[in-house]
């Protein structure tokens, strides 16, 4: 092992090396804090404003057991952590920001690796961002799902369920009181949504990328083999700081494009987009809008989970897991990517055999033929948008209707249920104002509750469309991401109600059949786009200046790349 980076505070004999180690003696022994025994943090999102992650105490508890184990210096080091169901606007305007800080004490610290403790949606991405702009040996310990609620002896999706059943009190098939009564049957432990959504998504992203131990992602967080699993990546970073095995080495292109495919096989989040382009940003690999299209495009969607199918996480848990999942599709895979434990994913895949194939589905009977996340283009999105076709109705996947547009989240809220609202069921609902700039921070909207003048006749579902995201809990014909968005003067901004939308999602094609001289005279005067005022201070301010459109994903310009580990000047 080359000389560790810690020995740059704690080795030597001067005032500084002093200083480092004097004020570290709390408990240290003197061969500790001797530059030779690496020191680890635990960058722990932990919080009780996080619910799904609150029980990382925990688990930092067991990686500390596994890192003293093999010779390390276990550190508890809490970071930025972000609520998705708690925090106001959206957890997404503050993803980079929680990046940001995290680099920024991992470079500043005595700290010769990390282990990563995320689950709620943004955690994951933004330690991954923070771990690829700094550098050094990292691993992911997903939080895991939690266990499966049940109302009335039917199985409840964490954010699926609440989609639906908020829509059938405003359809009037079920009572205020019947909703509010399932509540308490919702969350049943510990641990992030038990659906397919963005949290599951990204702890398949993560092993996908090979960050994790494999066989890691989707453990129940109650398990405790997550707790074993934990304890063993404490063992495990004090190896690959031996081996000097860093993100750099195992997040390269051909992980990326693994990731994909393995979003695709398991009907991820489209908020996987977002993530894993900024991410690719980070680690200086190059990575578009069409290689999602390009590597998922004609992958099988295996898992029959919610949103896009009937089961839950600890349902995949017990059927075999991700590997089992992936393990129909090695084929399909890049077999070079190595991951955190120095071997390629696919060398896992030969042993991971499929306990219920109602769950986990045979390569030759998939819920979905073609299921990867569809990129579209045409004179609406000429960035790009994107759609998740497992979680579709598929008579809408062809479609082409009148617009009826909303120029805010407010503007939708007031007037959807407007009874003098002129709408039916082939109307294409638009909503804009809602991207990355115009919001700020690109919330989860894009799935617009449907009037309840429709609901009232029995219609679940309608053509949506959108600047902004939506949850990976949620479904439906939902066109997101349109690039450029409104607020940055992208077409979105200029659909009127009534001109006709036109998706051919098979062609890839988004249109408004409105002539190319009619959107010059009405960017020559453009009906205003309601947003809110422009932040004049704080992080906002900061973000609304410097974020990217969403087929960059939505990073800070001046973070995207690396700034390594190194600190150029001494402290004291």
């Amino acid at each position: 092992m080359s000389e560790l980076r810690s020995a740059q505070w704690f080795a030597g004999t001067d005032r500084n090396a002093y200083i480092h180690r004097a004020w570290m003696r709390r408990g240290n022994t003197d061969d500790t804090l001797d530059g030779k025994r690496p020191q680890i943090a635990i960058a722990n999102t932990a919080s009780d404003l996080t619910p799904c992650n609150m029980h990382l105490g925990e688990v930092a508890e067991a990686v500390k057991r596994g890192v003293w184990e093999s010779g390390g210096v276990p550190y508890n080091l809490p970071v930025v952590s972000l609520g998705e169901t708690q925090v106001k606007p959206t957890a997404m305007l503050w993803r980079n920001m929680a990046a940001m800080a995290m680099e920024e004490m991992f470079r500043a610290n005595p700290i010769d690796g990390l282990v990563l403790l995320g689950g709620c949606d943004k955690t994951i991405p933004a330690l991954l961002m923070a771990a690829a702009s700094v550098n050094l040996p990292a691993i992911v310990v997903p939080g895991g799902p939690m266990l499966t609620g049940h109302f009335r002896g039917e199985a409840l999706g964490c954010g699926t369920d609440v989609w639906r059943l908020s829509e059938e009190v405003r359809g009037g098939t079920i009572s205020s009181q019947q909703f509010r009564d399932s509540e308490s049957s919702m969350i049943r432990s510990k641990g992030h949504c038990n659906t397919m959504g963005t949290a599951s998504t990204m702890a398949v992203v993560a092993e996908a990328l090979g960050m994790t131990i494999p066989g890691f992602a989707g453990t129940p967080a109650p398990d405790s083999r997550l707790l074993s699993l934990s304890q063993e990546t404490g063992r495990l970073i004090v190896d690959l700081i031996a081996a000097d095995r860093r993100p750099s080495d195992i997040m390269t292109r051909k992980a990326f494009l693994n990731a994909i495919i393995a979003v695709a096989a398991v009907g991820g989040s489209t908020n996987a987009v977002v993530h894993l382009l900024a991410i690719a940003g980070r680690v200086g690999v190059r990575l578009t809008l069409d290689d999602f299209d390009e590597a998922g495009r004609d992958v099988p969607l295996l898992l029959n989970l919610q949103p896009s199918g009937h089961f839950l996480m600890d349902d995949l848990y017990r059927a075999g897991g991700l590997l089992a999942a992936l393990s129909e599709i090695s084929d399909l895979l890049h077999p070079d990517p190595i991951t955190v434990t120095g071997k390629p994913l696919v060398s896992y895949l030969g042993n991971s055999p499929v306990y219920d194939d109602t769950v986990i589905l045979p390569r030759d009977k998939p819920l979905m033929e073609h299921a990867g996340i569809a990129v579209l283009r045409g004179n609406l999105a000429p960035d790009g948008a994107i759609i998740k076709p497992s979680a579709a109705t598929p008579a809408l996947l062809q479609h082409r209707g009148p617009a009826v547009v909303f120029d805010s989240i407010e503007d939708m809220r007031a007037r959807l249920d407007d009874p003098d609202l002129e709408i039916t069921a082939d109307s294409v609902l638009v909503l804009r104002g809602c991207g990355p700039r115009g919001y700020p921070g690109m919330p989860e909207v894009g799935n617009m509750p449907l009037p309840r003048t429709l609901l009232e006749q029995g219609v679940r579902d309608m053509v949506r469309i959108s600047d902004a995201r939506m949850s990976g809990t949620a479904y439906g014909t939902v066109i997101l991401h349109v690039a450029p968005e409104a607020a940055a003067g992208g077409p979105l901004g200029l659909v009127r109600t009534g001109d006709v939308i036109e998706l051919d999602v098979e062609a890839r094609t988004l249109r408004m059949m409105v002539s190319d001289d009619e959107l010059a005279a009405r960017l020559a005067s453009p009906e205003s786009v309601a947003a809110f005022a422009a932040p004049d201070r704080g992080w906002a301010k900061l973000y609304v200046e410097h974020v990217m459109q969403a087929d960059t994903g939505a990073d800070l310009d001046f973070l995207v790349g690396s700034s390594g580990d190194g600190v150029a000047r001494e402290s004291h």
